[in-house]
């Protein structure tokens, strides 16, 4: 039987956790240490959100045989001094535990390496609020299907069901989220804190966009 209490997924930055420009930096930083031009701000912050493999190759133009080492130059980085740099964004942790309060299940999905996220959540004491995290296998390269299999994996692990009789619910900053929950028949709320162009969210279909953790939690208080 299909859990019917109510699951709130989160995506993690842009969407709970401001990198506070950790990612952008580090990933500049890490294509001139291999020699690799750094694309314009407009494009380092698109390459925010989607699998890191796939941003240095299409955005960032890194051959293929030479991600593995790009990433490798940005994880040690992130690793080091970027976990710690980061930030919750504000009421994000607030709007979690009164998700909790009024019944839900709340869960972490992500494209960010699940191992990574898993410790990301603990350096910025959240991991407890969350009943599970869900992101991208360790082996980045094997990573395919974006989101959609990710917001899967966390229905699948809760007992939920796609679409309205499951009660499930996707929040996130940038169109992908959007596009990974209608994929399982999910709707998804958007944020405007993230990494989104002007008019991404809404013209990827979002149920929602709100500016604010209050008013996210309005929002999602009408899906408990």
């Amino acid at each position: 039987m299909a859990n019917t209490r109510a699951l709130i997924l989160f995506d993690l930055d842009g969407t709970l956790v401001d990198p506070a420009g950790t990612i952008t930096g580090g990933i500049s930083a890490a294509l001139e240490h291999h020699g690799f031009p750094v694309p314009p701000d407009d494009a380092l912050q698109a390459m925010i959100g989607p699998s890191l493999v796939h941003s240095l190759t299409a955005t960032a133009g890194v051959p293929a045989s030479r991600v593995p080492d790009v990433v490798a130059t940005y994880r040690a980085g992130y690793l080091a001094t970027g976990m710690s740099r980061s930030r919750p964004y504000p009421g994000m942790a607030r709007c979690v535990e009164a998700l909790l309060d009024g019944g839900a299940t709340v869960a972490v999905a992500t494209q960010k390496p699940e191992w990574l996220a898993e410790e990301l959540l603990a350096v910025q004491g959240l991991r407890d609020l969350f009943s599970s995290v869900h992101g991208s296998p360790r082996d980045e390269a094997a990573t395919a299907g974006g989101k959609t299999p990710i917001i899967r994996a966390a229905l699948e692990h809760h007992g939920y069901e796609a679409g309205p009789a499951g009660r499930a619910i996707m929040v996130g900053d940038r169109r992908h989220d959007v596009e990974g929950a209608a994929a399982n028949g999910l709707a998804c709320v958007g944020v405007t804190w993230g990494f989104a162009a002007p008019g991404e969210l809404e013209d990827a279909g979002a149920a929602a966009v709100v500016g604010s953790a209050d008013a996210l939690l309005e929002v999602l208080r009408g899906h408990l």
